[in-house]
């Protein structure tokens, strides 16, 4: 009886603590300064890129792409790091058309802007 009791008990305490969440932050994912700065840091870095640099500089100065891209044509190795410098969606999650992208061949940059993925295929 007593170890039905026992069970019993910690089956009323789990289901009380099943709903428990605890909220840190203020709901906008990553936080509201954070991805703001860092789609403006992003956007000040693209703004200011030429072409020719190696895709090893960009990502140590820029961290890891929110989405990358990547494919083989014409002998050549194409690469392409989606970073994002724009909201259009409070959902919480990176989109390409918050991004901007950055084409590389063979580890070099070729361009960036939704023309340079066109530009550089053809």
């Amino acid at each position: 009886m007593s170890q039905t009791v026992n069970v019993f008990g910690l089956l009323l305490l789990t289901l009380s603590l099943s709903g428990c969440v605890v909220a840190i932050g203020n709901g906008h994912g990553d936080g509201e300064d954070n991805w703001k700065e860092r789609q403006g840091k992003n956007s000040r870095y693209i703004n200011s890129l030429s072409i020719g640099e190696s895709r090893a500089a960009i990502e140590s100065d820029l961290g890891s792409a929110d989405i990358s891209e990547a494919f083989q044509g014409n002998g050549d190795d194409y690469r392409v790091l989606f970073y994002r410098t724009k909201r259009i969606d409070d959902d919480g999650r990176t989109t390409k058309n918050e991004t901007t992208p950055l084409v590389f061949i063979d580890n070099k940059l070729v361009g960036w802007g939704d023309t340079a993925i066109e530009k550089a295929t053809r």
